[in-house]
């Protein structure tokens, strides 16, 4: 795919949204952390069912402490590995009160360093909460890149350094958001909604569907 497809498909997507966001819901930095740490191979709807009930109760590093990892557990026992992730958000809330005053930090380093954050989790928070241009590559974003020859890869790192290298910095702050609401909404993994698709005619895809 040449760099002019490339700006035609995120203007096209920019006109379409012009102020995406994630779906998932947060008022801080620290909310956001919570929220994607627990949407890992979870829905976002489902995420959001258990932390309007949690933020409600703690919404602070220091909050969630107090509740402890049995007082946690009730409240996100509907989101799958919800055990393990207990276990991270404890840790990781415990690590921002020692080390970074409640606070979470800005830089992927620090972020990677938390339980239950990879590079994934990361890109989210450096990009949603603190406006930075990465590009967090999930299996939509993954499927999409791939499908259309975006910025085919064989892995999500691959993918990832290939977008940040192939999207013009104008759309790289918002290429995440527009990007996964694509894959979630129109180009889905079974059978995507060609006949939908405002990039249609840009994508490189060899099996287009029909429309029914």
């Amino acid at each position: 795919m040449n760099a002019r497809k490339r700006r035609e498909i995120f203007e096209r997507l920019r006109a379409f949204n012009p102020h995406p966001a994630t779906e998932l819901e947060y008022r801080t930095p620290f909310e956001l952390l919570i929220a994607v740490i627990l949407s890992a191979q979870a829905t976002d709807r489902s995420v959001n069912l258990a932390t309007r009930k949690l933020f409600a109760k703690a919404n602070t590093p220091e909050g969630i402490l107090a509740l402890g990892e049995e007082g946690l557990i009730p409240y996100i026992r509907s989101i799958g590995l919800y055990p393990s992730k207990a276990k991270h958000i404890i840790a990781t809330c415990r690590i921002l009160v020692e080390h970074y005053g409640g606070q979470v930090p800005a830089t992927r380093e620090a972020l990677e360093k938390l339980p239950g954050v990879g590079r994934k989790t990361a890109n989210v928070v450096l990009n949603t909460a603190f406006g930075q241009p990465t590009i967090a590559v999930d299996t939509h974003i993954f499927r999409v890149a791939n499908r259309t020859g975006l910025a085919p890869g064989k892995t999500p790192l691959e993918v990832e350094r290939k977008l940040l290298k192939f999207v013009p910095d104008e759309f790289k702050h918002d290429a995440h958001h527009w990007l996964i609401l694509h894959g979630r909404y129109v180009c889905t993994a079974r059978k995507p909604k060609c006949p939908e698709c405002l990039i249609f005619d840009l994508c490189e895809y060899r099996h287009k569907t029909a429309a029914p």
